[in-house]
């Protein structure tokens, strides 16, 4: 099989050189400064075996490649914000032998959060999820960093929305041939909520910083109980904490790179610190948004922190740059408004509004 890596960042970075170095045909899918890095000097890969750098084909979408091949695999690796962009892209995209990307070809959808593979499905019939447990670092366009070993990475993969197949297990060879461990699980989903509640802090890191510290533990530990709650009330079933450790246990330390930190941020605090423009809040704290609202389950800082990260997003301000104590300071605000009385919230006396006309 060849495996079209759409978005060569830091999930897509890592997955597709661990492939090459493998022996698997890959294609990287860039834009912008990533792309032009990419094309003029390869990626450039540091993990703990030491760096190295990978010249592979490297398009800016399909057009670059003609018609696919009938054994593509298309790994959806872009932040989800972007995901409509790339699925209206290479849904279309003819295959050798007749009919499209969309209707032949098997989508993995390597990715944060839960939304992606639900805007995949409206397009593509075969579709793959994967719970992604990757360390790895993209905040220098060409550099990509991932700290794991011995393994690089646990990519928990499955059938969306449930179920396995030979292509998941095609697939999952592959990657277990290239320094990952890659379970194929029927239930993919209840990994991926998991994964979700853990990528509540991504907003608390990109916007103060810090998550390691008792006031920002504190604040993320409330953050997650609201998520677990909203989970709760739309009966959605997640790994429990004890069973992602069991799955995890030993198989990955992380190792410094080059003398520098193991690794700078998470996935929001890179789009924050290459100074993107936007950030997958909206699928991360906006997912816990908007199952609250469907639910009848108050989300104030979940709220809280899609708006910030957003604010900051959009205005380019530096990653980490509030202070934890004022970001808890607006958490308490926030939980304080949603339990406040209706006339201490709107300022009246509580009385319903006249009608008009």
């Amino acid at each position: 099989m060849r495996y079209l890596i759409i978005g060569a960042g830091a999930v897509g970075g890592a997955v597709g050189g661990r492939l090459a170095e493998s022996g698997h045909d890959v294609v990287l899918v860039a834009r912008g400064a990533q792309y032009a890095a990419l094309r003029e000097r390869g990626l450039r890969l540091v993990t703990p075996d030491g760096p190295r750098t990978h010249h592979l084909p490297t398009v800016d979408g399909p057009g670059a490649l003609g018609e696919l091949r009938a054994d593509d695999v298309l790994v959806l690796a872009v932040k989800t914000q972007d995901s409509v962009a790339a699925l209206e892209a290479w849904g279309p995209a003819p295959v050798a032998g007749g009919g499209t990307a969309a209707e032949r070809l098997p989508l993995v959808c390597a990715q944060n959060g839960v939304e992606s593979q639900r805007l995949a499905l409206r397009r593509f019939r075969r579709v793959y999820g994967v719970c992604v447990w990757l360390p790895a670092t993209f905040v220098e366009p060409g550099v990509v960093s991932a700290a794991g070993a011995p393994l690089t990475g646990i990519l928990h993969l499955g059938r969306f929305p449930h179920g396995t197949d030979d292509t998941a297990r095609a697939v999952a060879a592959d990657l277990t041939a290239s320094r990952f461990e890659a379970p194929v699980v029927a239930d993919v989903t209840r990994w991926q909520y998991a994964k979700l509640l853990a990528n509540l802090a991504n907003a608390v890191e990109a916007v103060s910083g810090v998550t390691d510290t008792e006031e920002a533990a504190a604040l993320t530990a409330r953050v997650r109980a609201e998520g677990e709650a909203v989970l709760a009330a739309a009966g959605i079933p997640h790994v429990s904490v004890e069973e992602q450790k069991e799955a995890r246990a030993g198989k990955m330390r992380l190792v410094p790179l080059d003398g520098t930190p193991v690794r700078g941020g998470g996935s929001s605090w890179q789009s924050l610190d290459r100074g993107t423009g936007t950030i997958e809040a909206d699928y991360l704290n906006g997912e816990i948004a908007l199952l609250g609202r469907l639910h009848g389950v108050p989300t104030p800082l979940n709220d809280l922190l899609q708006r910030l990260a957003g604010d900051f997003a959009r205005a380019r301000r530096a990653a980490g740059s509030m202070p934890v104590s004022e970001l808890v300071r607006l958490a308490d605000a926030a939980a304080a408004a949603v339990h406040a009385p209706a006339s201490a919230a709107t300022g009246g006396s509580g009385d319903a509004a006249p009608r008009v006309g």
